[in-house]
């Protein structure tokens, strides 16, 4: 299946112009690998890295997607690989909060 289509199938992505778009900017990789091709070949076991807003999501394709359904449809298609809360995206650093320096004078 193409990546662009299973983007839209996934519910990642509202539109494949969108997804194409999103794809040739080199922001998605499958198997560790950049793509910029919207016709990239994508199959069941195949590993993505998705930027989403700030942070960075890793997924394993279960099973590819027949329709664009509901979101709980999507979701049995892909698993999350990441145990922990998403990675942050270098350069979108956020600021200690106050009360984190309690006792310590600030710069």
């Amino acid at each position: 299946m193409r990546l662009d289509l299973l983007l839209v199938r996934l519910r990642f992505s509202k539109s494949r112009s969108i997804a194409q778009r999103w794809i040739e900017e080199g922001h998605i990789r499958c198997n560790r690998v950049r793509i910029s091709r919207a016709q990239h070949a994508v199959a069941e076991g195949d590993v993505l890295t998705l930027p989403l807003g700030r942070h960075v999501q890793v997924i394993e394709i279960l099973a590819l997607p027949e329709r664009r359904g509901p979101p709980a449809e999507a979701q049995s298609c892909y698993r999350k690989l990441d145990a922990h809360p998403p990675i942050a995206i270098a350069g979108a650093q956020t600021r200690p909060r106050p009360a984190e320096h309690e006792g310590q004078s600030l710069p």
